[in-house]
């Protein structure tokens, strides 16, 4: 065949074309494995961090069965159900989901005697999804650590709800008000209320208010389906 015809380009053009998309295909296929093991240690690091424990990607796993004692998914009345693996419910799927069918999962901890509830949270940055998970302690009242991340919000700005000083603000913040109504947590434009932990509000990042309403929503919105559950793990906040 001619090397210079148009056919010998087109039919070699295809030739390439398949290979490549093969090599490409087989890769992927191949890497599969490692990225879902990779996502599932990251998860189990976010959420021992919100509880004061920090794993290595060799003893996430282990330190995960140390100290999560249940896993549990509610429905959106806050009943358990145990038609899901609460560990693989992923939010971002449910979240397209009618609200009556969605899945929450719910993450029980032990830390030295010490009982924690660790809620996934899913929400709405400026430019795309933010993400992450929120510990309370055994009052159901208590932050004991946040943790967030997000897809696409601005570097130096939104993208800074990453960041270690940002999320140790809502370190024994509280999400009840001082009647017993629940509130969240508001990342507030222009705080003054320096260490106060009883406002139910942390200082925002300077040029990311979009962002910081976002995490307001996102934290009031996830937690309010808990709240049946947790009221009934706990007496102590009244929850109206």
């Amino acid at each position: 065949m001619n090397r210079d015809s148009n056919a010998y380009t087109f039919i070699f053009a295809t030739i390439m074309v398949v290979v490549v998309a093969s090599a490409l295909a087989f890769a992927a296929t191949s890497l599969q494995p490692k990225q879902a093991a990779n996502i599932k240690i990251e998860k189990m690091q976010n959420i021992l961090s919100t509880i004061g424990v920090t794993a290595t990607k060799e003893d996430a796993e282990e330190t995960y069965k140390k100290y999560i004692t249940e896993e549990v998914a509610l429905n959106s009345k806050g009943e358990v159900v145990t038609d899901v693996d609460p560990f693989k419910v992923d939010l971002a799927k449910e979240l397209k989901k009618d609200e009556e069918k969605q899945r929450f999962p719910l993450y029980i901890a032990d830390v030295e005697g010490k009982k924690y509830y660790v809620i996934p949270l899913r929400g709405a940055g400026l430019w795309d999804a933010i993400w992450g998970y929120i510990s309370l302690e055994d009052d159901v009242n208590t932050v004991k650590g946040a943790v967030f991340d997000h897809k696409g919000e601005t570097p130096g700005l939104g993208g800074e709800i990453t960041q270690a000083w940002f999320q140790q603000r809502f370190q024994n913040e509280k999400i009840y008000d001082e009647s017993g109504n629940f509130v969240g947590i508001t990342v507030q434009k222009g705080y003054s209320g320096g260490d106060n932990k009883d406002d139910n509000a942390v200082d925002a990042i300077s040029g990311a208010t979009i962002t910081g309403n976002g995490v307001t929503a996102m934290i009031h919105n996830r937690l309010e389906y808990y709240l049946p559950y947790l009221k009934e793990q706990n007496t102590k906040v009244a929850l109206k």
